[in-house]
């Protein structure tokens, strides 16, 4: 039975000036971030990965070619791990977000009308596209170990597939 591996994206630029990016180009990696990429690439070697798929956003392709470079593998894009579409979020400060329209990540994972009125894609449609995803490696790469690099919701879609977790233990997951 192979193992299907859910990896983040390393450390990013957004992260540290703590701005909703969403699926905007030029959001590279921090140093860190690189770090963090060479760091698991070198642990996942002992894995025996046989594919790699990643996210078309540059913090994850980024992430999954370094990773990719220590396994021996290349790396396969596929659209069903792209960041969520932000909508009117995106490029937004995450303290102007809050102060304008309350939590909207909580209100994401508990289906708020907001989120859709606002062009944000919807968890259950993040979910739909994961488990395709998914579907997809079980089908195709029977019984290997393969490596999905991603962000924190599709992630997030896959653990609350398996865990059943409510919108609250959603947003408390980091």
């Amino acid at each position: 039975m192979g193992l299907i591996i859910f990896l983040r994206h390393g450390q990013a630029q957004n992260n540290t000036s703590r701005v909703l990016a969403g699926r905007a180009p030029g959001v590279q990696l921090t140093q860190k971030g690189v770090n963090q990429a060479n760091e698991i690439g070198k642990y996942l070697r002992s894995l025996d990965i046989s594919h790699i798929y990643a996210s078309p956003i540059e913090r994850a392709h980024m992430t999954a070619q370094i990773v990719g470079d220590h396994v021996g593998l290349p790396v396969t894009i596929d659209e069903r791990l792209y960041e969520l579409e932000m909508g009117k979020f995106a490029g937004m400060a995450y303290d102007d977000l809050f102060a304008k329209h309350g939590n909207v990540f909580l209100k994401f994972y508990q289906g708020d009308p907001t989120i859709e009125e606002n062009g944000v894609e919807t968890f259950a449609e993040v979910r739909k596209r994961v488990l395709s995803m998914v579907d997809h490696v079980r089908k195709e790469h029977s019984g290997k170990n393969v490596l999905l690099v991603t962000h924190m919701d599709p992630i997030k879609a896959m653990i609350s597939n398996v865990m059943n977790l409510n919108a609250q233990s959603l947003f408390e997951l980091i």
